[in-house]
């Protein structure tokens, strides 16, 4: 069998930037980019709407969904999944297909700053009112399991620094073409 390629999972509470910074980190390695919030079920979203924090049982469906995907995703020449991963127990079942590696990237950053952020983006499912449970339900992972950045910094400079700390192989970063 080939060398599987890592799959790189950004993680953190909601409005740490999960998916603009994943979308960029893929962007730049030219990787395929998946969104954990595309997999909620509309049962989780409407709770989420309601300002109902999702429980373990909630989760537990959309977990092993997404287990599904990142071993999918292996068969790739590597792939950028955004997911909120809050516990390890949740790393550790997205990571339970997994025949390769998963390359964590935390997000990390204080109550107030994502409060504001959140505050200030509109249309999304997930609502001000239940940051304060992810924080609540919120593992850090080690500096030993991932690459942990902080969010008080502009997306380019969060996405200049994960790049730097990949322990991959990566190909070439895209850039505009100058030939």
């Amino acid at each position: 069998m080939a060398d599987l390629k890592p799959i790189i999972v950004v993680m953190g509470v909601s409005g740490s930037g999960k998916s603009l910074i994943g979308e960029k980190v893929a962007e730049a390695l030219d990787l395929p980019f998946e969104d954990a919030d595309d997999y909620h079920s509309k049962e989780n979203i409407e709770k989420m709407k309601a300002k109902t924090a999702l429980t373990d049982k909630d989760r537990s469906t959309w977990l092993e969904a997404l287990s599904k995907v990142l071993a999918g995703m292996e068969t790739l020449d590597g792939a950028v999944l955004a997911c909120s991963a809050l516990k390890k127990s949740y790393r550790q079942q997205l990571e339970s297909k997994m025949k390769g590696e998963m390359i964590l990237v935390y997000l990390q950053g204080p109550f107030d700053l994502i409060f504001s952020r959140i505050d200030s983006r509109k249309g999304h499912f997930m609502k001000k009112e239940l940051l304060q449970s992810q924080f609540d339900t919120l593992e850090e992972p080690p500096e030993d399991e991932a690459i942990i950045v902080s969010v008080d910094q502009t997306p380019d400079e969060i996405v200049e620094e994960v790049l730097s700390l990949l322990p991959v192989e990566s190909p070439p970063v895209k850039e505009g073409r100058s030939d």
